[in-house]
């Protein structure tokens, strides 16, 4: 979609729309950059109408609903400043980039929850919850969503390990067994070295689950994957919206791995938990 398309019918269609129509037109309009973070609540409030209207509003700019059509007002937002975000102009002041990084950042998420297929996320925690022990590769911008994803799958009493080097990646994933698992966190699914150590590790027996883009190359290597697109191109502009994507997916299996152990197993958590007590400061002090 070209720079502004979107916004550029919207104002080119006002006179077709209708009155409550219009008033929605009228709020997107004042601030683009605001309404890519709107609730269909929210939007519909600001323009005095019903959220049903704001739905077939959407549908009419080719929208399958209002999730969908704020990701192409992000889009239509796009073309800014190079290797920064999609969504920022050379010429933009603090407000302006931080309403929008946030605003691209809500609507990518609400995207991607709407994408996600709990059936694949049942699958995966299957997986999961069986595994002798879990080793998490990335790299680069997912190489730290893999850190974290060590940082919460450590309490589960399972084996876990996150590496972030394509030598040990390749050592580790060259030594896997039956009943060990591997999860590949990659946006694009192209980067040549983790796509040949999924490979590896798969041929060397481990469950291999991908974190990554539909149809990929390293998709097509792995056991299961949990596929998620939304605009962000990694290929020319900063990581942001792509990485905290990954991250609520971590959070996601994370917690269904903790519900699959049932309520015996939160003792441990608590335990876990209550260890770091001596560690801080009561809350109030200064």
């Amino acid at each position: 979609m070209a720079r502004h398309d979107l916004i550029d019918r919207i104002r080119q269609r006002l006179e077709e729309l209708n009155r409550s129509e219009r008033k929605v037109a009228d709020v997107i309009l004042a601030d683009p950059a605001t309404a890519t973070g709107m609730s269909i609540a929210t939007l519909a409030q600001a323009a005095s109408v019903s959220e049903p209207t704001v739905n077939r509003f959407c549908r009419s700019f080719d929208a399958k609903g209002y999730p969908d059509f704020k990701i192409k007002l992000a889009q239509s937002l796009a073309g800014g400043t190079p290797y920064v975000s999609q969504a920022v102009e050379p010429d933009d002041t603090a407000a302006d980039y931080t309403e929008k990084i946030f605003g691209a950042t809500i609507a990518a998420l609400d995207n991607a929850r709407r994408q996600t297929d709990p059936l694949r996320i049942e699958r995966v925690v299957d997986y999961l919850i069986q595994a002798r022990q879990l080793h998490f590769f990335g790299l680069g911008a997912s190489g730290a969503v893999a850190q974290d994803a060590q940082h919460k799958f450590f309490r589960f009493n399972i084996p876990v390990t996150a590496y972030v080097d394509v030598l040990m990646q390749r050592m580790v994933a060259s030594s896997c067994h039956t009943g060990d698992v591997v999860v590949v966190i990659s946006w694009t699914g192209r980067t040549r070295e983790l796509v040949d150590i999924a490979r590896l590790a798969r041929e060397s027996g481990a469950v291999v689950l991908g974190i990554t883009a539909p149809d990929s190359p390293l998709a097509r290597e792995c056991t299961e994957t949990l596929e998620v697109t939304t605009p962000e191109d990694t290929d020319h502009y900063m990581p942001m919206t792509s990485r905290m994507i990954q991250l609520a997916l971590i959070d996601v299996l994370a917690t269904g791995v903790t519900l699959r152990r049932g309520e015996d197993f939160l003792g441990h958590l608590k335990k876990i938990k209550d260890s770091l007590k001596d560690t801080r400061y009561p809350a109030g002090r200064r």
